[in-house]
């Protein structure tokens, strides 16, 4: 089979298109036929060894696949040849095909197309987790998105309106923004242009956000912590910016907030149950229209090196799959 592999740890610049073996099934595995795998920024430094799983090279980046089951171990009962799936992996989907467990798979509804199933799982499950598990957000309750326009962005967006919150999206060019507004955000602002707290303060008329969610961190942090809500719940979702920034404790004192960790991942292991709840209603939100991942461009696997050289550039609206 094709994979794209990372031989060793460092610049995706290095990564290669090769053919390999299938490896071999062992008991409790199924085997899949890649349809298609969503590019993330964990993709991105996994294979730089900046992530927090580290795998032995050689290795295939693509944590996010749409599949089919081609094969399944005889002690496999929940899955079967044919059954459509989306699995989260981690790491090995930039490939033909991938072998993994149970665990990881999630039967794909009739309603969604591969290509979006694709560019589906992490994303939306690390935002309703986000609002609901560790916001809690309520109908009527502000939520100011930073890096509205890239794929966690959107995904935050369409599930907040879904959720009755207003919406503001935060973003650094007119281009990204009217993406955002495009997905439902109420409001928009520009924090490259703008004076960013003051347009904050206009918007909410001096009462501050109540939820913040931030893919990005850097030096967005302070400002957006500095215009939360009386008893705020800031989301720390990820670090696309490439710095990890620190928190002044006095400003959660201050704010009365509290500044709130989201790891879909290890939520995902530690809750299977909740996770399971929540995909069920992103499921049924996305066949009742409500929330569809904007899938702005398609690579083929041998352009894997592109659509990772163009996540990292930050230069992506939505999101951004391989087709296999």
């Amino acid at each position: 089979m094709r994979a794209v592999l990372c031989k060793a740890y460092g610049s995706i610049d290095d990564l290669v298109v090769e053919e390999v073996g299938s490896a071999p099934l062992e008991a409790g595995q199924v085997r899949l036929k890649v349809a298609a795998c969503g590019v993330n920024f964990p993709d991105v430094l996994i294979t730089q060894g900046k992530y927090q799983f580290k795998p032995e090279p050689p290795f295939s980046p693509g944590g996010e696949v749409a599949g089919t089951v081609v094969e399944v171990a005889s002690d496999v009962t929940e899955f079967a040849v044919g059954d459509p799936v989306i699995a989260t992996t981690t790491w090995g989907g930039f490939a033909e095909e991938i072998v993994t467990t149970p665990d990881r798979l999630l039967r794909r509804p009739q309603t969604m197309d591969e290509v979006t199933a694709a560019g589906f799982a992490i994303t939306y499950g690390t935002s309703y987790h986000a609002l609901v598990q560790r916001a809690a957000i309520q109908p009527g309750e502000t939520l100011l998105v930073l890096g509205a326009s890239g794929g966690v962005g959107v995904a935050a967006i369409q599930i907040a309106k879904a959720l009755g919150a207003k919406v503001i999206a935060a973003a650094s060019t007119a281009e990204k923004l009217a993406v955002a507004q495009a997905q439902g955000a109420d409001e928009v602002v520009n924090y490259a242009e703008e004076g960013f707290r003051d347009r904050l303060k206009e918007i909410t008329v001096g009462r501050g956000v109540d939820v913040v969610y931030d893919p990005v961190g850097g030096d967005l942090l302070q400002p957006s912590l500095r215009s939360m809500a009386w008893n705020g719940r800031y989301l720390v979702v990820g670090f696309a910016s490439g710095e990890i920034p620190q928190v002044p404790a006095n400003l959660t004192l201050l704010k009365g907030c509290a500044v709130v960790g989201v790891f879909w991942g290890q939520f995902r292991r530690n809750e299977p149950d909740v996770d399971a709840a929540n995909f069920k209603a992103l499921f049924d939100l996305h066949a009742a229209g409500k929330i569809k991942p904007l899938v702005s461009e398609t690579y083929p696997l041998e352009k894997a090196r592109d659509a990772l050289a163009a996540l990292s550039a930050r230069s992506v609206t939505g999101k951004l799959v391989l087709k296999v």
